[in-house]
Formats: structure tokens, sequence, C-alpha cells
């Protein structure tokens, strides 16, 4: 096992996976922007190493200064967390060739499913079902209008570096799809440096379910249940549940066996998710598989009564798992809300500051994963992500009253946040009722904020 861990990540799943190291006996070392030198991350850890001004990419995305931190430390492994240089294969062949070892899957599986594109052609492969689109990538107009006409109209363009909603716009017909596919192409330009694009047919009203999963160095694939990420903004996540309101068991089974053969035909290890489009009748729908730790893995924790950052370390330390599919079983319910920094009411603009007091929910079945602390300034250049609050309830409904309890018990003061939105999903009877899919958000969206 390891001695010493640097931890290339800042906020709350900085945290996270340094609590987990210390539970394991392990010391843990926190690199930090000046930005984030009072950040709880650096002031929890064993050591920790300033590696460069505030923007991200002279600091979180710098591997040079990741790897001189680890040098002067005396660190044996990186653990990446999610974000930043997590799914960056450069990254981790660096890490590799300076006899470091990284938390995560091998470069070269990254590389496979890191690009969408490619990942469809590996999940074709695989016998997994995709949505109908592109053989490949598409160079131009007219080979994306010849995927379109092939497949029929509605149709998404997507990059294939894409993530997080960018590089993705939809074409409901032919008229529309030449503005589509130059903003699609230009915006994976600004955000991934890459513009290259693919299409695909656009699932109507479809709940986007993911399946988590668990590999060692020993051959062992397991799939740990779903969960549903349905609830979005603008293709951002904001809210988790598992398992899904919309799965049964013969589904879920399907999936996850599904899943479990994507990730053994690259020769995955780590924590690693395939993320799903599920349509109405239950037809499922490789998307793209994201080769990290996730910002909702504590529901799969809750439901499983796994750790899964301790997992993660003890895979790459080459420990078996030590537990088969047949010992995987859900229990409960549970739900996160992300609680960002940002002002609903005004567009949802992000909302940095001064915490000017806090308090934290607690009780039976509550968890709260955070780095903030009173008197911490929340600063401007980074997700707006600042915790995330979990439930967990031997029912649904018993967790969604759980959550309700728990967010009005939450105070932050001296930032605008979106607690009291989490609020009105928590109560809408659609959501209560379990009739959402991934157009919940944008057809709700004035009914929830009240206008």
């Amino acid at each position: 096992m390891f001695k010493k861990v640097l931890v290339a990540n800042r906020g709350e799943i900085a945290v996270r996976i340094i609590r987990a190291c210390r539970e394991m006996g392990i010391q843990t070392v926190a690199v930090c922007s000046e930005a984030d030198r009072d950040a709880l991350h650096a002031q929890i850890a064993d050591d920790d190493v300033c590696i460069g001004p505030a923007p991200s990419r002279e600091s979180y995305l710098n591997p040079q200064a990741i790897l001189a931190a680890c040098e002067v430390t005396g660190a044996e492994a990186i653990h990446p967390g999610f974000g930043f240089l997590s799914e960056n294969p450069a990254f981790a062949r660096m890490c590799e060739r300076c006899g470091v070892t990284f938390i995560g899957p091998s470069y070269k599986s990254m590389e496979r499913m890191g690009d969408k594109a490619e990942a469809r052609k590996t999940a074709v492969a695989a016998g997994v079902p995709v949505t109908p689109g592109s053989e490949g990538l598409v160079a131009n107009v007219d080979e994306a209008r010849a995927a379109a006409n092939r497949v029929g109209y509605p149709v998404l363009i997507k990059a294939t570096a894409g993530g997080g909603g960018r590089g993705m716009r939809a074409a409901a017909s032919a008229e529309e799809l030449p503005s589509a596919f130059a903003t699609a192409k230009a915006e994976a330009l600004a955000s991934f440096n890459d513009d290259r694009v693919y299409v695909e047919k656009f699932v109507k009203n479809p709940r986007h379910i993911e399946i988590q999963l668990l590999a060692d160095t020993h051959g062992r694939v397991l799939h740990l249940g779903e969960r549903d990420c349905s609830i979005q903004r603008r293709n951002q996540k904001i809210l988790e549940e598992s398992p899904s309101p919309f799965m049964d068991e013969r589904l879920r089974q399907k999936m996850g066996l599904a899943a479990v053969r994507l990730a053994e035909s690259v020769g995955y290890v780590g924590a690693g998710t395939i993320e799903f489009l599920v349509d109405e009748q239950k037809n499922f729908y490789f998307m793209e598989m994201n080769t990290r730790i996730q910002v909702e893995h504590p529901v799969t924790e809750a439901v499983t009564g796994l750790d899964l950052v301790q997992s993660q370390i003890r895979v790459a330390a080459g420990e078996p798992l030590p537990f088969r599919q047949r010992d995987v079983a859900l229990s409960g319910h549970s739900i996160e809300c992300r609680i960002n920094a940002e002002d609903p009411h005004h567009n949802f603009r992000p909302s940095p500051g001064t915490i000017e007091s806090l308090h934290l929910p607690g009780g039976p079945g509550v968890r709260v994963d955070t780095a903030l602390y009173q008197g911490y300034a929340v600063p401007p250049f980074y997700d707006s992500l600042v915790a995330k609050l979990i439930v967990h309830a031997p029912t649904r409904m018993e967790a969604i009253l759980r959550m309700r309890r728990a967010l009005s018990e939450f105070l932050i003061a001296g930032i605008a946040t979106n607690i009291d939105f989490h609020l009105s999903i928590l109560r809408d009877p659609e959501f209560i009722e379990g009739r959402y899919d991934i157009g919940y958000l944008g057809r709700k969206m004035d009914a929830l904020l009240g206008r």
C-alpha cells in the first residue's frame, strides 16, 4: 500500500480523498493554487504545495507542477479526483514514465474511451447498443447532412472530446443543421481545443442512467447498480438518485452486464461509469464512459455500503477486489443534491464571496461533502459546486422527506445558493412520482422558480 498520496484536485473532492487516505493510514499531499492557500484541503492534508496562480491552466491543469510536487514531497501516487487532469491520458502516461502511480485507469484505456467517436466504435464491437448515428467523425456539413438523412431528424452534433454538455447542439431539421454544426465545432474548439464532431440520433424524452463499475488488476469487473442523473440544467447534472425510480431488476442486470462487457473489452482498471440514454420503452443506448470517480459517487456508496475512493486506492496498489458480483446488493434509497454558489433567480449566475455563517445539516442518514467553513472566501475562478448533500433512507419517499428536512436545515450566508431551488424540485409532484426525464427542468423551470 502507498505511504503517501498526492491529491491533484481542490474543493470537496480533495477533502473526500484526504479523508479516505487518512482512514487507510496513508499520508497526503495537497496541491493548491495561490487562490486556494486557505482552502480546507490545503489545511487538513499532511503536506501542501502551492503549484501556481489562480487560473486552472497555470495550476491544477499544470502536469509538470503536479509531478514536481510529487518529487519534492515523496508522494508515490496521485489521485486526480474528477475534472482537471482526471481524464487526461497524456498526464497518466507522464505519471507512468515518472514512476508515480496514477490512481485511475491506464492511459490506453482513457484514450480509447475518452474520444467519444472511438468509444462508440468500441461499444459496437463489444455488442453494447449505441444510438444510431454517423459511423465516425464527420468532416463537414455535407457529411453531417448525409448521416442525419440516414438516421432521421432530430439529431445531435456532438464533440468527440466533449463533456458537460459543451460542444453539443441539436438540429430538428435540415435547415437547422448548418448552424448547429458550426456552433458545436466552435464551442468544441474553444472548450477542448478539438473541433472534431460526430452525429447522433436525438432520443426523445430519455432518462440519463449510469452504471457504476469497479475493476481490479486481476481481471474482475463488477457493476454496482445505477444512478439516475436525469435532473439536469443545460446538460449539467444537479440531482442524482439511486436506484432509479424508472428501472426494474431485469433492466438493471441487462445494463450492468453490458457495462461490464464494455469495460472488459478495453482492459479497464479502477472506478468508472458507463452512461446510457434510456428511452420511454426502456431501450438503452451507450452514451459515454467516464474514466474516473464521479461527483455523484456518494449515492452509490450509500446504497451499497462500499467506499469507492478507498476501493480506487486499493485497486491502484494492486489489491484484488474482496467481493464478487453476487455480493453486491442495493439497500434502501439515496439522493444527492449538488449545492452550487449560484443565483437561480438571476439565470443561475455564479455567486462567489465570503461565507459569513454556516450550518450543516445532520441527523440519521445525512451526509455533507464540502470544503466550506465560516470565513472561507469562495473564489470566482473555479466550478460553482461548493457542497454535496446526500441522504439515505429505507424507501424513496422517506429519502425525499429526509432530503427536504436536511435542505431546510442547510444555512450558507454570504453567497447565493440553489438550496431553495432543490427544495422546489423535492416538493414537485412529478418528481415525487418519478415522472421525469432530461427535459424535466426545461419544462418546469418557471414553475420551480415561482415565476
